[in-house]
């Protein structure tokens, strides 16, 4: 059993080997062992998963530019309707007086001030808390 014996051994095993690989490669579709479907499969996966820009990382932040969008649109909302009531202040004396009564309860001397609870705003409000 000298060396030759055991490099007869190896080339044994790497022609089953060979032959066991070949027999499996037939029973895998041509598509899977295209190179350029497999070079297709990992550029998505690492698209996907690894890269600096996900998908993931994508749609978040997606989701927050919707946000700052949406609260955007309603702080220019917002500036527009206190410039209309800055507006309406600065042009019409009486309503100096019903911005005053209605938003500070404002009153005159000798006057008599009634506030009037919503009752169904509070029954909305006290079932919620159940």
């Amino acid at each position: 059993m000298g060396p030759l014996f055991f490099l007869h051994i190896r080339i044994t095993i790497l022609i089953l080997l060979s032959l066991m690989l070949m027999n499996l490669m037939k029973k895998i579709p041509a598509i899977l062992i295209n190179r350029y479907f497999l070079v297709s499969v990992v550029f998505v996966v690492w698209m996907l998963f690894f890269d600096q820009r996900d998908y993931f990382q994508q749609k978040a932040s997606a989701e927050e530019l919707k946000k700052i969008q949406n609260a955007t649109k309603y702080y220019n909302d917002e500036i527009n309707s206190t410039k209309s009531q800055l507006n309406n202040l600065q042009s019409k004396p009486t309503s100096i007086e019903k911005y005053g009564r209605e938003r500070y309860l404002l009153k005159r001397e000798g006057e008599e001030l009634y506030l009037f609870e919503d009752t169904a705003e509070n029954k909305t409000s006290t079932e919620g808390k159940k």
